[in-house]
């Protein structure tokens, strides 16, 4: 019988803080079946943090559920910190907590900056990775980047307008640079304002059909900050991603099977790039998801990812 909704909810069984070096401590967690096969969460933003929904993607009694929050995110230590925070850094944070967990190989679930993060993970470590379930396509282009903050308007004009009112009138043409100096001016009474403005805009877009719940949850003050800030920062380093891309280095992963899991109406991550995407990885299959947006928690989007795991049992 196919499942069609999230797991019930569990809690870890294993959890704990690995300093990987720069002064940063991640938090990390381990739930679900310590025997079975391995799977790891990456989570979005890049900032966003992971969280216990994220958990009940995956059959408890059959998955070694591991997730982890990347530097600066959610309850990892320094909290908001960029020093010493790029794509690279991440990227062995991941080899350091896979072999601190001694994990052979695992399959990798990623959305939004999770997809983007887990290609650059795969293509530099391709013998660790066992397949991949990829969401809401981020390929860190230039022009993923201009659509968020200028071609959103087309489709949002009223949640654009809000993102740039809170910016001097001087600043609303190159409004990452303008929230740039907002995010990180150390006074609260500046950062926290830019903070909600910034998460609220994306939050309010990443859905089709409104959801202010979700939208509230982007919103509360710590979480907000180390999103805002952490995805302005690698925003305005190109995502610290090699220059030819991550298009550039698909021949490394050919082999190595996977499904996209993408909403039509994706307006946060437009579907473009989850097709450029499969044209070059011949081992993935795409689902355009006909009822949904960016968001995983959607409906649609959620039993798409659902069934991919399923697949991917005995991968």
């Amino acid at each position: 019988m196919p499942r069609y909704d999230l797991f019930p909810d569990i809690a870890p069984f294993d959890s704990g803080f690995l300093a990987v070096g720069d002064g940063h401590e991640l938090y990390w967690e381990q739930a679900g079946n310590p025997s079975g096969r391995t799977v790891l969460f990456l989570h979005g933003g890049p900032g966003a943090g992971a969280g216990a929904v994220h958990r009940r993607f995956f059959d408890p009694d059959h998955w070694r559920i591991v997730l982890f929050d990347q530097r600066g995110a959610g309850r990892s230590r320094p909290h908001a910190s960029v020093a010493a925070n790029t794509t690279p850094h991440l990227l062995a944070d991941i080899e350091m907590l896979r072999r601190h967990l001694n994990i052979a190989d695992w399959l990798l679930f990623g959305g939004s900056w999770g997809s983007t993060l887990a290609l650059a993970y795969a293509q530099a470590h391709p013998e660790r990775v066992r397949a991949m379930i990829l969401r809401g396509i981020f390929l860190g282009r230039p022009r993923e980047l201009d659509w968020f903050f200028h071609g959103l308007a087309h489709v949002f004009p009223d949640a654009h307008a809000a993102f740039l009112s809170h910016l001097p009138e001087q600043d609303r043409n190159d409004p990452l640079a303008g929230y740039c100096r907002l995010l990180f001016d150390p006074d609260p009474a500046i950062h926290l304002p830019a903070s909600r403005a910034w998460a609220s805009y994306e939050g309010t877009c990443s859905t089709l059909i409104p959801a202010p719940s979700l939208v509230s949850g982007f919103v509360h003050d710590r979480a907000v900050v180390g999103l805002a800030r952490i995805e302005a920062h690698y925003f305005r380093h190109d995502l610290f991603l090699p220059p030819g891309g991550l298009l550039a280095g698909m021949t490394r992963i050919a082999h190595i099977p996977g499904h996209i899991v993408q909403g039509r109406y994706d307006m946060v991550c437009p579907s473009q790039s989850a097709w450029d995407l499969s044209r070059l990885w011949p081992r993935a299959t795409l689902s355009l998801v006909p009822d949904a947006g960016h968001s995983a928690l959607e409906p649609g989007i959620r039993r798409r990812l659902i069934a991919c795991v399923e697949e991917f049992r005995d991968a």
